[in-house]
């Protein structure tokens, strides 16, 4: 922990002190204040409900916190938390129906700033060259309205907007550029978007109907996973990996599943991890043929990482009360330890 960080922790706890000890009446229990060197795991809460939040788990699954945001703050969060991004002590927390970002820091969770002007349906950020850049939806009837808003880092503010095409979602930086999964918001779509960092479309990649994901290897190659399109649609289609090539922006290499099978939540950690049918199954990088045999079964994860030889997933449950994070050793593929966390668990964050 920098001196910087060690500062405003004090400063942070002994404010929380004070106000504790001249609240007698308050049940609650206390906001830790202290953040760093665990897992912090965004929980949308139900939709125009207004109790999204943020928890906190430990390293080892021995403390958990939830609603820390509001703890720390004495306020809500706000309607259906979204995503969150991290630069440098902040934490910028996305929070999609208020149609606003939170700043806080990082490691103590106090409020620093409220990013609400320029936004519209927010969904994911990424940072890049001292940027930061946020997929919106704008208004989800209108497939001509979707943007990427530019955020100064500096003064907090959105200083401008990239038009981008239909249902921009995840958005991943590897310092060069930007790229954007666009899902397809209210409907389908089948691109990857490249932002230069002039602010600028350069291009659009195709891929498989609804990415849903994407990750770069450890040779900043770029795979992208789509989830094809749903049965409802009554033109349904099964799902695509997809491997870019950042220098060329093409694709260089697909696997194709089955005509009914919807994959998600890649994620990367010396090999490729995915979630199919209740299963998470590993691939390893360069493979023609996709494995038939799972590594990890009967899971229903909302979203999935991997960090340090585990895995981690966000099992929002019965998407009305409280979710779980769960953990499973990526040597034995054992489930290793669960947390009850907040409401419809959607992202989960290392906050080292």
């Amino acid at each position: 922990m920098t001196l910087k960080k060690h500062l405003v922790l004090g400063l942070s706890l002994v404010m929380l002190s004070f106000a504790c000890s001249n609240d007698d009446n308050n049940n609650e229990p206390e906001a830790s204040g202290a953040y760093e060197n665990g897992i912090l795991i965004t929980n949308e809460g139900g939709y125009s409900q207004g109790n999204g939040s943020v928890s906190f788990v430990s390293m080892d699954f021995s403390f958990a916190e939830n609603s820390i945001f509001s703890k720390v703050n004495g306020k809500l969060l706000g309607d259906t938390v979204q995503s969150m991004a991290f630069h440098e002590d902040l934490a910028y927390i996305i929070v999609n129906n208020s149609q606003k970002i939170e700043v806080v820091n990082r490691y103590t969770f106090e409020s620093v700033a409220t990013i609400d002007a320029g936004l519209n349906n927010p969904r994911f950020m990424t940072i890049l060259l001292g940027k930061g850049y946020v997929t919106n939806w704008g208004d989800g009837s209108n497939p001509s309205d979707d943007y990427v808003a530019v955020i100064n880092l500096e003064t907090k503010e959105v200083t401008s907007t990239i038009p981008v095409e239909e249902g921009p979602e995840r958005i991943v930086s590897n310092g060069t550029a930007a790229y954007v999964a666009h899902k397809g918001g209210y409907g389908q779509n089948n691109i990857v978007s490249v932002i230069n960092p002039n602010g600028t479309v350069l291009k659009t990649i195709a891929v498989g109907d609804v990415p849903n994901s994407l990750v770069f290897d450890n040779l900043g190659r770029l795979h992208v996973l789509s989830e094809g399109k749903p049965s409802w649609t009554t033109d349904e289609t099964g799902g695509k990996l997809s491997m870019i090539d950042v220098n060329s922006n093409t694709v260089v290499s697909t696997l194709e599943f089955g005509a009914k099978q919807h994959p998600a939540n890649l994620a990367y950690e010396g090999s490729l991890y995915y979630t199919l049918d209740g299963d998470v199954f590993k691939l390893e990088v360069g493979s023609a043929s996709l494995p038939t045999t799972s590594v990890v079964q009967g899971v229903s994860f909302n979203y999935m990482t991997i960090n340090n030889g585990v895995l981690y997933g966000a099992d929002a449950g019965n998407y009305t009360t409280n979710g779980t994070l769960k953990s499973y050793d990526l040597t034995t593929f054992a489930a290793k330890n669960s947390k009850e966390v907040g409401i419809i668990p959607g992202g989960i964050y290392f906050n080292n």
